[in-house]
């Protein structure tokens, strides 16, 4: 089965009606769906008692994001998860607020998110999700973006040296977000393959 570049998971599995209102409420409920998946994901949150960053599965979430939904897709839902916590909902690892999102030292690593979304998301669209190699090289870069956003807010917020900003905010996380690059990089080829065998039997 042959499966045109720019299709994303979710327009295959969730095809667009030919009524544009109809296309927009699909978007818009993936948008939410996408955004309530980055709450549930904060919930998942061990911190540590040597920096102010948390353990959080928001990383994996972030990438999957963007590689089933696409870049504007994603990138919305991520947007929309940022507008929940600084309406005041506590949606975040640790809270939530208008003044999280400015002063709080992992703030950085949150406003990172819809830009990685944006880039897993558009790399995916042309077909880098498609198998495992092709897909590590889709959701590194979405890893990466958030800690050069990330590291750096929490050295100026926490006046952290450069040094210690890497060890509290980037180092200790190497091994668990290689993980997470890793089930990323597996999940979305594995759902094409079930998507082309179900197809093939019709």
């Amino acid at each position: 089965m042959a499966i045109a570049p720019g299709t994303t998971i979710a327009d295959y599995l969730i095809p667009a009606r030919a009524n544009r209102t109809q296309a927009l409420v699909r978007d818009g409920l993936l948008v939410i769906g996408t955004s309530i998946l980055f709450i549930l994901s904060a919930r998942v949150s061990i911190p540590l008692g040597f920096t102010p960053v948390p353990i959080t599965l928001q990383t994996l979430a972030v990438m999957l994001a963007g590689a089933a939904l696409g870049s504007r897709r994603g990138a919305l839902a991520a947007l929309l998860y940022l507008a929940e916590g600084a309406s005041g909902l506590p949606v975040f690892a640790t809270g939530g607020g208008l003044l999280y999102l400015l002063l709080a030292p992992t703030a950085g690593y949150l406003w990172s998110y819809p830009i990685a979304a944006f880039v897993v998301g558009w790399l995916c669209e042309r077909g880098l999700d498609r198998s495992f190699a092709t897909s590590l090289l889709a959701m590194l870069p979405g890893s990466i973006i958030i800690y050069l956003i990330g590291v750096p807010w929490l050295a100026v917020v926490t006046h952290m040296s450069a040094a210690q900003a890497l060890v509290a905010g980037f180092l200790p996380f190497i091994p668990g977000d290689t993980i997470k690059v890793l089930i990323a990089a597996a999940l979305l080829p594995t759902a094409w393959t079930i998507v082309r065998r179900v197809e093939a039997r019709k």
